[in-house]
């Protein structure tokens, strides 16, 4: 399967500017290895934390409700 970086990019809400950003397959194992969520399921807000933990999400996600 071919990666769609570029248009992966254009949605991505990291503010991080790390080297996977737009690559998703790697940015998912990334943090599966660290017990984190990528960025992309946090809101806008809360990604601004840099919080990817799991408690982080859930809290987010309980707020946006």
């Amino acid at each position: 399967m071919e990666c769609r970086k570029g248009k992966n990019r254009e949605s991505c809400k990291c503010t991080y500017g790390c080297e996977r950003q737009g690559v998703c397959c790697e940015c998912v194992r990334h943090h599966r290895e660290s017990d984190e969520l990528p960025a992309c399921y946090f809101s806008k807000e809360a990604e601004k934390n840099y919080d990817r933990s799991i408690e982080a999400f859930i809290a987010d996600y309980r707020n946006r409700k």
